[in-house]
């Protein structure tokens, strides 16, 4: 699994969002946001003027919460850290030398 973070701080410089956002908001117009099929609606209508279209579908799975990985299967991940920020972007493999 690779993960990769933004820096702390720095998600409000997400670019995308910046630049759909003023999209959305014309598409909006202020209509109530009352139900999640409204929001998916209004952001899924969305066009940009060189014509790129938004996708937006809700998500109606069930999460469980709290899940905490035990010490045993922590130790059956290998962290490969990449070589550019390390700390913020990396992959998590199955450990190849298990001992039985």
């Amino acid at each position: 699994m690779r993960v990769s973070h933004f820096p702390p701080g720095t998600s409000k410089w997400n670019k995308i969002e910046h630049r759909l956002f003023c999209h959305i908001t014309q598409n909006w117009r202020g209509k109530p946001l009352r139900t999640f099929e409204t929001v998916v609606e209004i952001i899924g209508n969305t066009r940009t003027r060189a014509g790129l279209r938004v996708k937006a579908r809700l998500d109606t799975k069930t999460y469980r919460k709290g899940i905490a990985i035990t010490v045993k299967q922590m130790e059956e991940l290998e962290l490969h850290r990449d070589e550019f920020r390390g700390e913020w972007n990396y992959e998590l493999r199955p450990r190849t030398n298990l001992a039985n």
